[in-house]
């Protein structure tokens, strides 16, 4: 370790002043991160972390574990699937509801409160499924905001223009029907009844978007998962719609990218989708299992928001066979993160090694935005299942895994690697 705590902290110290991370898309950085972690945070001893929000100077940190520590690993704290600690200084918080399912998702709410998504059903012994609104300070519900999905899971939130977004496996809220997406008030948690995005999955078992972004004028949702129509428009596996009005309004861009099949048994391969800090283009995580030149599976694909119809990747990254689970986007790179071994890999396998060209980039890795090549920042991360959350601040990026070692360091489940 070779950050000393108090330079970190010194260089944390603008993130007081800025609040809370943006709800919609990544905050924009003029340069690529250090590969060196901060030395500070805690760690997570079990399980996984799926989820980070940014609710002003506090980290809140999602997922399916038990046990918390220090960064010195000197004090335990009982923690199921839920804690917090501070942005600048690593200190494990109070915060500690009792959730009693994992939390796939997170968003910053008004007045030091963040809203939770996932599979639990009770929120401190109340029954509110899927999804629910808690205090920072109190670690108490918001006994107002009463949503709750019918079955299920929640695997997405954002807050954009007061209003909450969810997405996930659900088919009901409050028990208004909604396959996978719905718009509700962000106060109450009541559905918004003229916000429906139509979205099916002929054939398949179920309707399920995995992730969704917004863009940063929160103008457009670009939505992503086990869906094939939308409002009975083809839509195969990603659907982008107009938000800003009162309505969900398909819009006419598309693409076919992902109507190839990758392996058999994959309802969708798409996973995490990103805009811009600018809302010029977006780029996808996928998996699939498939090492293949021309499809989009085990990828990272950029497109462009511009333009009617339909639209093709600019560029495409792919790992020869190893699954990208999460993305991040700051203008200066392009971050990906799953369990892969390679980048520039479009002709290796799974089974062979790289091909022609390939680098390698373990477990997490940066991409030209411009090029979709891979750039030199080579950090490393121990594979596990892959990266699950990127949130990006003011002052570095922020990283969610199952596995406890970030930049050839101890860091369990959680780190952050400062702007250089």
């Amino acid at each position: 370790m070779r950050r000393n705590l108090f330079a970190a902290a010194a260089l944390l110290t603008l993130a007081g002043l800025l609040g809370s991370a943006p709800a919609v898309a990544d905050q924009a950085h003029s340069a690529v991160v250090s590969a060196n972690p901060v030395d500070f945070t805690p760690h997570v001893m079990d399980g996984t972390v799926w989820s980070i929000a940014v609710v002003g100077d506090t980290v809140v940190v999602g997922g399916s574990f038990t046990q918390v520590t220090n960064a010195a690993k000197t004090q335990k704290y009982a923690r199921r699937n839920i804690f917090a600690y501070g942005l600048r200084d690593g200190v494990v918080r109070p915060f500690a509801p009792a959730i009693d399912g994992a939390v796939y998702a997170l968003t910053a709410g008004a007045s030091n409160t963040v809203y939770m998504g996932g599979s639990f059903k009770t929120v401190n012994g109340t029954a509110q499924r899927g999804v629910t609104r808690v205090s920072l300070a109190t670690s108490q519900r918001i006994s107002n905001f009463t949503a709750r999905i019918n079955w299920g899971d929640t695997r997405a939130l954002s807050v954009s223009n007061g209003r909450l977004y969810a997405a996930g496996t659900f088919s009901a809220i409050n028990g208004t029907a909604r396959a996978g997406l719905a718009r509700l008030n962000a106060i109450t948690g009541v559905v918004d009844t003229g916000f429906d995005a139509k979205l099916t999955a002929p054939g398949l078992e179920r309707t399920r978007v995995e992730h969704f972004d917004i863009s940063p004028d929160g103008r457009y949702l670009v939505a992503v998962g086990a869906l094939l129509k939308a409002g009975g428009a083809d839509r195969t596996q990603i659907a982008m719609f107009d938000v800003s009005g009162a309505a969900a309004r398909l819009t006419d861009w598309y693409t076919d990218a992902y109507k190839a099949e990758c392996m058999k048994g994959f309802d969708t391969y798409l996973r995490q989708v990103k805009f811009s800090p600018d809302g010029r283009y977006f780029v996808v995580a996928a998996t699939g299992r498939a090492s293949s030149p021309t499809k989009l599976c085990d990828s990272a694909a950029r497109f462009d928001v511009a333009g009617a119809g339909r639209h093709n990747p600019i560029w495409v990254q792919r790992t020869g066979g190893d699954s990208l689970y999460a993305v991040a986007v700051t203008g200066a790179a392009v971050y990906v993160g799953g369990h892969q071994r390679y980048l520039d890999n479009p002709y290796g396998t799974d089974a062979k090694g790289p091909g022609a060209g390939a680098v390698s980039r373990v477990g997490i890795g940066a991409i030209s935005p411009t090029t979709g090549k891979a750039l030199s920042w080579n950090p490393t991360r121990t594979r596990g299942v892959g990266v699950r959350s990127f949130v990006v601040t003011s002052n570095g990026l922020l990283v969610g895994s199952d596995t406890d070692q970030l930049g050839k360091e101890f860091h369990g489940r959680i780190g952050m690697f400062p702007l250089s």
